[in-house]
């Protein structure tokens, strides 16, 4: 009786936190979900959902399945069903995603691509980690480009 229930029972999604005041330097790859509060400098690729706090700061490309931006990014973001902009967002850099939610109040700099044709997580393999670095571009900030968003924004280049 108790058996049954063991294996009929779902798998616990694997949950990753870089908390808040925390640095990262390095490339992040997982096939669990992934919450950010704190800074990251380096490539991030998960298999499952990725959720940046309003006081994230990531400095590399995002590549996931579904994806929640409330904090800052500098880099490409890639994902495979739905990225979600909130109103504190402020992203540098092009978005490519099947579906797009923009909440009043993000910023975006860059170009969009939406649709399912994108292959996005599917060229990535999580066991190569120089598989994140492949599609890095080089983004240059300059202070001409953050005095046209809003004064409510707090931003460093």
């Amino acid at each position: 009786m108790f058996n049954n229930k063991i294996k009929n029972a779902n798998p616990v999604t694997i949950s990753n936190i870089i908390g808040q005041g925390s640095h990262l330097e390095g490339n992040i790859s997982t096939t669990g979900n992934l919450r950010i509060e704190g800074k990251v400098t380096g490539s991030i690729k998960t298999k499952a959902k990725v959720v940046l706090s309003h006081t994230a700061q990531i400095e590399g490309n995002i590549v996931a399945h579904n994806a929640e931006i409330g904090g800052e990014v500098k880099g490409t973001i890639e994902v495979v069903e739905l990225l979600v902009l909130k109103s504190t967002a402020t992203v540098w850099g092009d978005i490519v995603s099947s579906k797009l939610v923009f909440e009043e109040g993000a910023c975006f700099d860059g170009k969009c691509k939406m649709g399912k044709e994108h292959k996005a997580i599917h060229d990535y393999n999580l066991d190569n980690p120089t598989d994140l670095s492949a599609k890095a571009r080089t983004v240059e900030y300059t202070t001409s480009n953050i005095e046209n968003l809003p004064s409510s924004k707090s931003i460093t280049p």
